[in-house]
């Protein structure tokens, strides 16, 4: 269990698997730093930019863009790729008014997936059909 972090200036800044330990509402505990955040307390921007960073990272991984090698990775999955980068572009989409500043950067790693998934494709999707294009 991850302990919580104050909240970075930039949405998805930090690694996610440090997303913050979420209490239950109305639940006891120490009101330090290290005390798990209440859902309720947590700004809807911060939720929505964890769950980009979190679309985005496991998209990577499926493309095997963390391997040491990405031309020659140990794992890559477009089908599971395909379905990450769709959810990802739809939620980007969809709350691009609310990241205010920081939609273009999730729309510039949006485009980056969906350049090396093109890239990896044996047999190429029609233009506007990749994922998360139509």
């Amino acid at each position: 269990m991850s302990t919580s972090r104050p909240p970075s200036d930039l949405p998805g800044d930090s690694d996610p698997g440090d997303a913050p330990t979420v209490a239950p509402t109305g639940a006891a505990g120490p009101a330090d730093a290290a005390a798990p955040r209440e859902l309720v307390d947590i700004p809807a921007v911060e939720v929505i930019s964890r769950a980009a960073v979190l679309l985005m990272s496991a998209a990577a991984e499926q493309l095997g863009l963390a391997s040491d090698d990405p031309q020659d990775p140990a794992h890559r999955d477009l089908d599971e790729a395909r379905r990450l980068i769709t959810a990802l572009a739809g939620l980007v989409r969809a709350s691009a008014p609310d990241l205010g500043p920081h939609a273009a950067a999730f729309r510039d790693g949006l485009d980056a997936l969906q350049r090396a998934f093109r890239e990896y494709s044996v047999v190429p999707d029609d233009p506007g059909q990749g994922p998360g294009e139509a």
